[in-house]
């Protein structure tokens, strides 16, 4: 397979594999670091990764907005947010660029990435996007607003109304639905009555499109024509990403009680950490020895990122109130 097969260059398909290694990487870290009752909640990414590099790649990094949803590690870590940040943000320290060590992990914000802040009620982050790009489009900058949810959350009124006046106005804002088979307990057909997330995009007057979410090759082509539609004024869409959520939804859930062992053994096998190293090594693009330097700085940031998260400091009861109230 050549490079042209591919269809993305070596230099970027080598980035997103990085970067979609280090997701992985720290969310197992912080998996570890809940089970030893030193951080007290996790909301993974895993098995959703390609996905989430995939599209971050394919936007401008510099430039474009995101509203990133809980389980968008790979999102926010494309976007510049570092592993210390992430660690700082699990420990709940001062140093916390999403909020001080007041919010629980996963409620991602960065106004220097231009990550908007999310919160808790699921889909809120969808309007908030389309407000962006409403005032990309106002003041005629060439930029996108790129929002991500899970498939539950399309059930919500932000996710109609959100897309809804998308449509009518053409913004230029992409959704994508990270279609991960399950809104927590309850399974895709006791969610949604429709074949597909993307169908839905034809009432809001904007194209529908499904694409493998465990392909990150897919899933930038996907975004990048999205994106070309967006800047040269053609409007939304909307994208559905099918991924699988390879763990419980969090680590207060456990998911035996909802779905077999074997579905969750039978999706790894199609995990995108393995299936794009391979693809990458049949490509003559990863060699072993570019492997195992990734590996290992990765090794490396986590470790550097996880001690000194541990070791920084709490806030202090006061910083409580800090935002909350006017500060002379």
């Amino acid at each position: 397979m050549t490079e042209s097969q591919l269809g993305i260059s070596n230099d970027i398909a080598l980035g997103m594999y990085e970067m979609m290694l280090l997701a992985r990487k720290l969310d197992e870290r912080m998996w570890l670091l809940n089970r030893a009752g030193k951080i007290p909640f996790v909301i993974s990414c895993q098995g959703q990764e390609a996905a989430q590099v995939g599209a971050a790649f394919a936007l401008n990094r510099t430039t474009d907005y995101i509203a990133p949803y809980y389980r968008d590690l790979g999102v926010v870590l494309a976007f510049g947010m570092s592993a210390q940040d992430v660690m700082l943000s699990a420990f709940a320290k001062a140093e916390d660029p999403n909020s001080g060590g007041r919010q629980m992990p996963g409620h991602f914000g960065q106004k220097k990435n231009r990550i908007l802040t999310g919160s808790s009620p699921v889909t809120t982050q969808l309007p908030h996007a389309v407000g962006v790009a409403l005032a990309a489009k106002m003041d005629k900058e060439p930029l996108v607003s790129f929002v991500t949810l899970g498939e539950g959350s399309s059930n919500q009124g932000d996710f109609h109304e959100g897309l809804n006046f998308a449509g009518v106005h053409k913004l230029p804002v992409i959704t994508m639905v990270e279609n991960n088979k399950y809104a927590i307990s309850v399974p895709y057909d006791r969610q949604v009555a429709s074949e597909t997330i993307s169908e839905r995009a034809n009432s809001y007057g904007m194209p529908g499109v499904t694409v493998d979410g465990n392909d990150p090759v897919a899933v930038y082509q996907a975004v990048s024509e999205a994106r070309d539609r967006a800047v040269r004024g053609e409007g939304p869409t909307l994208i559905e990403a099918i991924t699988y959520r390879l763990t419980a939804h969090s680590s207060d859930d456990d998911d035996r009680a909802y779905r077999e062992k074997n579905e969750v053994e039978e999706a790894k096998k199609k995990d995108s950490i393995i299936t794009f190293a391979t693809t990458l090594k049949e490509a003559g693009v990863l060699k072993d020895e570019k492997e195992q330097e990734i590996m290992s700085r990765i090794d490396e940031l986590v470790n550097e990122a996880t001690d000194y998260a541990e070791n920084a400091s709490y806030a202090e009861p006061e910083d409580a109130l800090r935002y909350v109230y006017e500060e002379e």
